[in-house]
């Protein structure tokens, strides 16, 4: 394994280094105070000279206007952009829409592609993703409800979803949805394509997230399907496909989630270490960096960033070189681990910060309350674990360890 950074690649990082200090940085109290929707403006023009830079769509085939980086590439970009949240919506790579994107590229037809894809890949519009339910649990999509039911030239569908994030603002959903309940488990449920203008699709409101309910992307929308016709042409991919479909978006998006964790953890790292030296404790002076306790902290935590960040890099190795297939232990095993590396680093910034820390005068308290989820989205960590565990002791009796 070779994660050396070409030269080539280091000038890239350096770039988006400075356009985030310089650009995005001073936005960043504003965005706190702010709804997301009225930032969308000046947004629109730092992402016009992010294209000017040649930087959009790190994640992108170059056909698709990107700059067609590998795993290992996109997820430094990823970590780059994750100091910042705004970074990875600015350079047209945020989530959801970096996933539908790579479905659309892989299993769209050629409609779909230049109805949804093309343009959404280019940043014109925003999408959503349909399929945590409100009734079910969402770490086990088998026991999904919701149903898209044929008839004649469309499918009628009807179901109740949420944390759909950035459903306030989107163009299109793609939507998950049982189409047989008596298939196997894993072929019974299929994704569809579903405009948000649909009368069928209705926006039920905004959740409220630990006290805020965002707007426009930076939102986590409920969802009902209620009698909502679209024509056959929506279906995505083939019927009975959906899992596929979402296993094939899983491996390479928790990558992305990783590296933006990361990029995450460093930033918080690095307010750590700085308000540790510059808080005076004693009256002789001394600093909170004076403090052994601190120290060993200080020391843990940098190991346990390193080791995620080693990790990381590791699985998206091998997804580039051997496939997503082989990764499957190396994903699961980052998504609990990373996510709790991150959750410890926020927390100990800000209880290093104190009062401070609690307020939104730094970013530390934005970050407890929005990044407490990666422990639980795209599976819980219980899950993970579970299923991690259980894969490896049968390895071990099968005699393939």
């Amino acid at each position: 394994m070779d994660f050396t950074i070409s030269e080539k690649m280091q000038m890239t990082l350096d770039l988006i280094r400075t356009f985030l200090a310089k650009e995005v940085d001073p936005l960043e109290q504003t965005f706190f105070r702010k709804p997301f929707r009225e930032l969308l403006p000046e947004l629109g023009l730092l992402r016009a000279k992010v294209k000017q830079m040649g930087l959009w769509g790190p994640q992108l085939p170059e056909e698709l206007g990107g700059m067609g980086l590998s795993l290992v590439e996109h997820g430094l970009v990823s970590e780059a952009l994750g100091r910042s949240p705004l970074g990875h919506y600015l350079f047209g790579c945020q989530a959801p829409d970096a996933g539908n994107i790579e479905i659309l590229h892989m299993f769209g037809t050629e409609e779909q592609k230049e109805r949804y894809l093309k343009p959404l890949a280019a940043g014109e519009i925003r999408s959503c993703f349909a399929m945590t339910e409100v009734n079910t649990a969402g770490s086990n999509p088998t026991l999904l409800e919701s149903t898209a039911v044929k008839d004649g030239d469309e499918y009628v569908l009807n179901g109740h979803k949420w944390y759909t994030t950035g459903a306030d603002g989107a163009s299109f959903s793609i939507a998950m949805m049982v189409t047989n309940p008596k298939a196997s488990p894993a072929l019974r449920a299929s994704m569809f394509i579903v405009p948000t203008d649909n009368p069928g699709f209705q926006l039920m409101r905004n959740i409220q997230i630990m006290g805020e309910s965002g707007s426009d992307y930076f939102s986590h929308g409920e969802v009902m399907f209620q009698s909502c016709r679209i024509p056959k042409e929506n279906l995505l991919g083939r019927e009975g496909h959906g899992f596929r479909i979402a296993q094939e978006r899983l491996g390479p998006g928790r990558i992305h989630h990783c590296m933006r964790w990361l990029g995450i953890c460093g930033r918080a790292f690095d307010m750590l270490c700085e308000r540790a030296n510059e808080r005076v404790i004693t009256l002789d002076g001394r600093t909170l960096a004076d403090n052994d306790a601190i120290q060993h902290k200080v020391a843990e935590l940098y190991a346990e960033i390193q080791q995620a960040r080693l990790s990381v890099l590791h699985a998206a190795w091998m997804i580039d070189n051997d496939g997503a297939t082989k990764a499957r232990d190396h994903i699961a095993a980052i998504k609990f681990s990373v996510a709790g590396t991150m959750q410890r680093v926020i927390d100990a910034a800000l209880q290093i910060h104190g009062g401070l820390g609690m307020s939104d005068d730094t970013i530390l308290a934005y970050l407890y309350r929005h990044e407490r989820g990666a422990r639980i989205y795209d599976g819980a960590d219980e899950v993970h674990k579970s299923s991690l565990g259980k894969r490896i002791l049968k390895d071990y009796a099968k005699g393939k360890r």
